[in-house]
């Protein structure tokens, strides 16, 4: 019952106005700068010495595995900024189109706008591109 309410309401979403697209600008250029003064995750060398062989075995998968964390998360850092780029731009060339699904063309939700400011699909439209079972891994190696 409650989702089908949440549906009818984002169908009658009224249009963004000149004060809220300067909020929401705003608000995309402060998650650009907090990411962007984050840096980059140190991505620490496999081996510090090249003439050290042996060792500690165990230190050696848990550097590999630390590499493809701090990688994975460079990746998903640099998607945001390309993902808030992408609503700034929007913003500044065609402002009237910023909070519209770009797949329905329905309003997206203040509500989802003020905590995903570069959302670019309403609620119903993402969750029909995402996997019902949860997460969108295609093969093995997607999360590696």
């Amino acid at each position: 019952m409650r989702r089908r309410f949440e549906e009818r309401a984002e169908e009658h979403e009224e249009e963004l106005d000149d004060e809220e697209r300067r909020r929401f600008r705003a608000l995309l250029v402060q998650l650009l700068d907090e990411i962007r003064a984050g840096g980059d995750v140190e991505l620490a060398p496999n081996r510090v010495d090249a003439t050290d062989i042996g060792g500690d075995e165990d230190s050696q998968p848990l550097n590999e595995m630390s590499q493809a964390i701090a990688s994975s998360r460079n990746r998903a850092r640099t998607g945001s900024v390309h993902e808030i780029e992408a609503a700034l731009r929007k913003l500044r060339e065609t402002p009237e189109d910023y909070g519209l699904c770009e797949r329905c063309e329905e309003q997206i939700r203040r509500r989802r706008l003020e905590l995903i400011p570069y959302a670019r699909l309403c609620v119903r439209c993402q969750s029909s591109r995402e996997d019902p079972r949860g997460g969108t891994r295609k093969k093995l190696t997607d999360y590696v």
